[in-house]
């Protein structure tokens, strides 16, 4: 019988030829589908972890450890490092699990990007030749990417996204809030504090990024249902770049001086409150943004931020590694999406989310 006291419960010959008749398959191919190695259909690999679960088979990753030696597995990561608002906290997420796993020989090998969509190609060469067995990556140019996404998955790396997707490449997951759902969520809170026929216009970072393009389609094509008569007039592209993003916000609110309210996609919103405030609309245009951070939250505080769509950064790059090391280890498979609730923020509960209190980077 299977243990109930939650601790994991090692395989006898006896169980695994029992699973073997049950699934009509050989002992072999038992141990691979257990362990996650090659040569089964994934099919038959899910056809087994179904049966090993019904016997209340649990693996015992330690003893695992133990007979391989080593590095079980090593995972690639392939993040920004800006905006490292949204990015400290990924890596942070990443760390942490891959440190809670690191007694039974999960190792991260991280290789950042300066920014998003720079230098990914280069940096994910460099990790497919260093025998990783999973990649988290944040695609910033999943087009780009695609020949070399689907490379790693024929040599058996899976490949799992996070912050953003490449749906037209393979991958094996995309570890997200979803951008629908994001766009959709910022449409219905922005009718909800603009009157109707009210104009609005969307910030982003860049519509070749799935994230950023999803949400601004999204929002534009909902916001009409939650205000009457409403329309979005502008999306503008500010390719993550501080600089770039206040001098376009600056010169947006001077040619549409009757502009009700913007929507920010990514975290990259200060530069847009620091151009709301030159213009002197602080309080007058409805601004959502997206996600949470110490140097938002005075912006919060006065008002000049309505609300922010948090996206839980840090739960996201936990997920990621417990889907990688679930699926090498456990052999459990992995989901095509994994989509996480996304948290509105505003004045009245920002206490309750700690990263609004002074948040310390992890140090690499």
């Amino acid at each position: 019988m299977a243990q109930t006291d939650g601790t994991a419960t090692p395989v006898s010959k006896i169980r695994i030829r029992e699973i073997a008749k049950l699934a009509n398959v050989s002992i072999g191919t038992v141990d691979r589908a257990l362990h996650g190695r090659k040569g089964i259909s994934e099919q038959t690999r899910r056809n087994v972890l179904q049966i090993a679960k019904g016997l209340g088979y649990t693996p015992n990753l330690a003893a695992r450890a133990l007979s391989i030696g080593g590095s079980v597995v090593r995972i690639g990561v392939c993040i920004p490092l800006e905006i490292h608002f949204f990015y400290d906290r990924l890596r942070a997420g990443i760390l942490a699990e891959a440190a809670r796993f690191a007694p039974i020989g999960v190792e991260v090998l991280y290789r950042p990007v300066e920014r998003l969509g720079q230098g990914e190609d280069y940096a994910m060469e460099q990790l497919l030749r260093d025998n990783i067995q999973a990649l988290i990556i944040t695609p910033g140019d999943p087009q780009r990417l695609a020949p070399l996404l689907e490379k790693a998955e024929r040599k058996n790396i899976r490949v799992i996204c996070v912050a953003s997707d490449a749906p037209r490449a393979a991958r094996s997951s995309v570890v997200c809030v979803d951008p629908r759902v994001s766009g959709s969520l910022a449409a219905e809170l922005m009718g909800r504090f603009t009157p109707p026929r009210s104009e609005v216009a969307v910030i982003t970072g860049m519509m070749m990024t799935e994230d950023h393009r999803t949400k601004v389609h999204s929002f534009s094509q909902q916001f009409s249902k939650f205000c009457s008569g409403g329309k979005v007039v502008k999306a503008l592209e500010g390719h993550e770049d501080e600089d770039e993003t206040f001098q376009k916000c600056f010169s947006l609110l001077h040619d549409l001086k009757g502009l009700a309210g913007l929507y920010v996609t990514t975290a990259n919103c200060l530069p847009v409150c620091r151009a709301i405030g030159a213009r002197g609309l602080s309080g007058q245009i409805i601004l959502i943004t997206t996600d949470l951070f110490t140097e938002m939250v005075p912006y919060i505080e006065k008002g000049t931020i309505a609300a922010s769509i948090y996206q839980r950064p840090y739960v996201q790059g936990q997920t990621a590694v417990r889907l990688a090391v679930d699926h090498i280890l456990r052999g459990r498979p992995i989901p095509e999406t994994s989509y996480l609730n996304p948290a509105i923020v505003m004045k009245s509960n920002l206490h309750l989310f700690p990263e609004s209190q002074n948040f310390h980077p992890v140090k690499t």
